[in-house]
Formats: C-alpha cells, sequence, structure tokens
C-alpha cells in the first residue's frame, strides 16, 4: 500500500497558480505611473522639511513632528494604495453607492457643532486631536458613483443619454452645494472640472457638454454681477489682474510667491538654502504653496522637473483609460487624470501668480493627511484598473 507523504497535487497546483497570478499582476502594473508618483512623493517630503525648518527662534522639534507626520501619512496611504488596487475595480464598483453617501454625510457633519474653522473655511472635522477634511474623500466618492451612472448605460443603449445626466447632475449638485456652503471655492471648481471631463468623455450628446459649459460661465457672470462673492474672493481676482495693486494686502501672497520663484533663478539657491522660504515671507509653504520652494530652493530646472513627473503621471492614466475594454473602468480613470491635472495646474498657477489663490494643494507633494490618503486611493483605483482591465484575465 503506498501512502504519499507530500502535498496533494492540487493543492500544490493551486498554489502555484495563485503565485504566478499575483506575479503577473505586479509584472502588469503601470511602474513608470508608480515610480513617477513615488518621486513626487520624495521630493514633496524634502520640501516640506525645508518649508518647516525652523527660523530665528524657532523649536527645531516641530520641523520633525512635520516631517515624521508627513512621512506617517505617505506610508499609511501607499498601504492603502496598494489594498485598493489589490481589490478588483468590479466590487469596487458595487459599493459606489456607499462610499458616496459617506462622502456626503461626513460633509454635512462639517456644518454642525463637529466641523472646525481652518483658514476661513468650514472644511474640517476635529476629533481627538484629529483633523480630517470630507471634502477630499468626496472627490472620490463623486468618480466612483459618476462613473457607475455614465458608464453603464441600460436598455441596449451605447451612450448615457438624458437620464444619466440628469442623475449625474444630482449626484454632484449635494457634494457641490455643501462645499459651496464651507466655502471652499478650489474644491468646487475641481469638483466641477471632474464633472465636465467625465461627461465630455462618457460619450454623452454634445448639447449635454455645450450646455453644461454655457450654464457655468453664466453662473459666473451672475455670481460676478450680483456681488455674491465674498469680498476677499473679489480681492484675490482683483489682484491677479493688477498683482502690484495691493501687494501689503490682498496681494501679499501672490506677490511674495513670485519673489520666491524668482530667486530661484536657473538652478535654484540650494535644498535648505531659501531666504524666502525659511523667511515665511510666503504663508502656508508646506501645504498651498509648496510649489514656490521648489521654485526658489530647486528653481527653474527642480519646479520644471516636477511639472515633468506631473505630466507623466496625467499621460499613464490616460493610456490606462485608453486600454480599457469597458466604459465604467475608463471614465474612472478619466476623473482621476482630471482630478489630479486640474488641480496641479491650479496649484501651480497659484505659485506662480497666473491664478486666483485658491487654496488646493498640490497633489502627492504638499503637505496633509487627508489629501494624501485620497491621493492614493484614487491612484489605487487606477492601477486596480490597470492590472485587471486590459485583456490579460
Amino acid at each position: 500500500m503506498n501512502i504519499h507523504m507530500g502535498m496533494p497535487r492540487n493543492q500544490g497546483s493551486g498554489f502555484g497558480r495563485t503565485a504566478a497570478t499575483a506575479a503577473g499582476s505586479v509584472r502588469r502594473l503601470d511602474w513608470i505611473l508608480i515610480v513617477s508618483v513615488l518621486v513626487l512623493g520624495c521630493i514633496g517630503a524634502l520640501l516640506v522639511w525645508s518649508a518647516t525648518l525652523p527660523g530665528d527662534g524657532g523649536d527645531p522639534r516641530d520641523t520633525i513632528d512635520a516631517l515624521i507626520r508627513h512621512l506617517a501619512h505617505l506610508g499609511v496611504a501607499s498601504v492603502v494604495c496598494l489594498v485598493v488596487a489589490s481589490l478588483d475595480y468590479r466590487t469596487v464598483r458595487a459599493y459606489a453607492p456607499i462610499v458616496y453617501g459617506v462622502t456626503v454625510v461626513c460633509l454635512i457633519l462639517v456644518l454642525t457643532p463637529l466641523g472646525a474653522v481652518i483658514n476661513g473655511s468650514r472644511g474640517w472635522i476635529v476629533i481627538a486631536g484629529f483633523q480630517f477634511q470630507p471634502s477630499e474623500l468626496a472627490k472620490v466618492g463623486l468618480i466612483l458613483l459618476l462613473a457607475t451612472l455614465l458608464g453603464e448605460p441600460r436598455d441596449g443603449e451605447t451612450r448615457p443619454m438624458t437620464r444619466d445626466v440628469l442623475l449625474c447632475l444630482l449626484a454632484v449638485a449635494v457634494p457641490l452645494g455643501l462645499v459651496m456652503l464651507q466655502p471652499d471655492l478650489g474644491t468646487t471648481l475641481v469638483l466641477c472640472a471632474i464633472f465636465l471631463g467625465m461627461l465630455t468623455l462618457s460619450g454623452a450628446p454634445v448639447v449635454w457638454v455645450a450646455g453644461m459649459l454655457a450654464t457655468g460661465a453664466f453662473g459666473a457672470f451672475m455670481v460676478w454681477w450680483l456681488d455674491l462673492l465674498e469680498p476677499y474672493q473679489v480681492d484675490r481676482i482683483a489682484t491677479l489682474m493688477d498683482p502690484a495693486a495691493d501687494p501689503q494686502g490682498a496681494g501679499y501672497n501672490s506677490a511674495q510667491a513670485l519673489i520666491a520663484v524668482g530667486s530661484g533663478g536657473f538652478d535654484g539657491t540650494g535644498l535648505f538654502q531659501g531666504e524666502q522660504t525659511h523667511g515665511r515671507f510666503v504663508p502656508e509653504q508646506h501645504t498651498d504653496f509648496i510649489f514656490t520652494v521648489a521654485g526658489e530652493e530647486l528653481g527653474f530646472v527642480g519646479a520644471g522637473a516636477i511639472i515633468v513627473l506631473f505630466a507623466v503621471v496625467i499621460w499613464r492614466i490616460l493610456r490606462v483609460a485608453r486600454e480599457c475594454d469597458t466604459p465604467y473602468p475608463r471614465l474612472l480613470c478619466v476623473g482621476v487624470a482630471t482630478w489630479f491635472g486640474f488641480q496641479a495646474f491650479i496649484n501651480i498657477g497659484m505659485g506662480l501668480g497666473v491664478l486666483p489663490v485658491t487654496g488646493l494643494p498640490l497633489p502627492f507633494v504638499s503637505y496633509g493627511g487627508t489629501a494624501i490618503l485620497a491621493n492614493m486611493l484614487a491612484l489605487g483605483l487606477v492601477l486596480g484598473v490597470d492590472s485587471r482591465d486590459r485583456g490579460f484575465e
């Protein structure tokens, strides 16, 4: 009687197939995209370190604490990214309404006593010393729901029809209205950009896309005409038209940002050597104005490298979108690419003084736990699509 003491053949072969599948998924990941994001994260850590160095009489421990928190944010967010990337995007799609609903509830809680006002915007929930900004995760929730509504035509249709667009309008109106109540103009613009980008590339009737653009332009005109903007928002727009009009008041941020970037010249003053940065002339340099630190200390070369890296990130995400076989994952990637591209454009333009100050962080680079987590969540969604929806399964 023969007794086989080793592992059963079917278990061994099953383990081998599982390992081979996992290895294949890793090989299929877009490593150019991943490395580009990692480089942006490393550059961001160095810039945050430099921007938080203590000035005269400052406490060096504050810099160490800020750097440790930033690296911890990156580490935790990277783990979350890998977890999301390992999930089948079709499973994630099933939970899109729940994710969207949770983000809307959090946006509502911001307007209750749980919300906190930071830098003039009631956009944070502070619990036991932890700060959480729901509007960042609302971008992820909106992309998931819009991709579901626009990427799954019903009744044999090949593209979204009027009822789908109307549902999307309702889906975007809820978080948009809640964010405007904070008020947070920057996130409002990002949500609008995500909606228009996904609607345009979804194949929806052109009349709807043109109508949205016309309505947006008319709405902006009426807001200005009826004087519905806050005084500080009017000052920011006026400063954009004439930066020298009020250099010590409304135009201070833009003026100092231009000085910092301009002082960097071609190759910069050197990392940790920026006089404008360490003199704290530009406010919020580790968050909203992080690009000015790059402009001053890394110069045109370093700042240009950051722009090139963002261009690579957008290109690779759109490449993943192009190779998708079905509408839902394609629109998912389009939404993420629109988000990263538009927000980076606004942040860099703000740092160069060519766009109004809106308070948007630079993705993957600026300090901020919720923002980094949201960015990595979105990247995980793209990587999940990249490894599963290109005809390999």
